[in-house]
């Protein structure tokens, strides 16, 4: 098991092997398709993408005394096109559920990043080991705004390391 705190510098990308079990404890983002159609075209967007972590969920509204509402990883693949320019500003590290395409894939190890997947339908384990949580751009989006998220040890799997294996072919090199 790996333990990571954000942000996320080349040194924490080069130990990620897929199928290790990885805990990230800091600040990640929340993102998903229409915030990612925004952000890639953002000048000056309210968080410094380099060396973040952006996790693809809509979180259901927070319950009475709760910090945020289930929060499972939805399917990743929408991403793909619109991850490779953020890549592109640093982005180091994404969070979600499911394949992604070979395109993605290749970007992601030209640009040193590492693809984790959160276990779907564990919403409600997932959004425990969220601290804190603040919308910070596109609140018109209701839960595919943008947020802050303070997690401790929020559980992932490495799917995609920058060495070319992948968890869902099951090549390891």
């Amino acid at each position: 098991m790996i333990k990571l705190n954000t942000p996320i510098n080349i040194d924490d990308i080069k130990k990620l092997k897929v199928g290790e079990q990885v805990l990230i404890s800091g600040t990640i983002y929340t993102a998903r398709d229409q915030a990612h159609i925004r952000l890639v075209k953002e000048d000056n967007p309210k968080f410094d993408i380099n060396g973040s972590v952006i996790y693809y969920v809509g979180p259901t509204p927070a319950r009475k005394n709760t910090t945020i509402g289930s929060s499972g990883p939805t399917s990743s693949y929408r991403m793909d096109k619109l991850s490779i320019p953020l890549m592109e500003k640093g982005l180091k590290l994404m969070i979600g559920k499911g394949d992604r395409s070979e395109e993605f894939r290749k970007e992601m190890i030209k640009n040193n990043a590492v693809y984790l997947i959160a276990t779907g339908g564990a919403g409600a384990l997932l959004s425990s080991r969220i601290i804190k949580s603040k919308i910070i751009m596109y609140e018109d989006l209701g839960p595919e705004a943008i947020r802050k998220l303070e997690v401790k040890d929020f559980p992932c799997f490495v799917a995609y390391d920058i060495y070319g294996n992948n968890i869902f072919t099951g090549n390891a090199k």
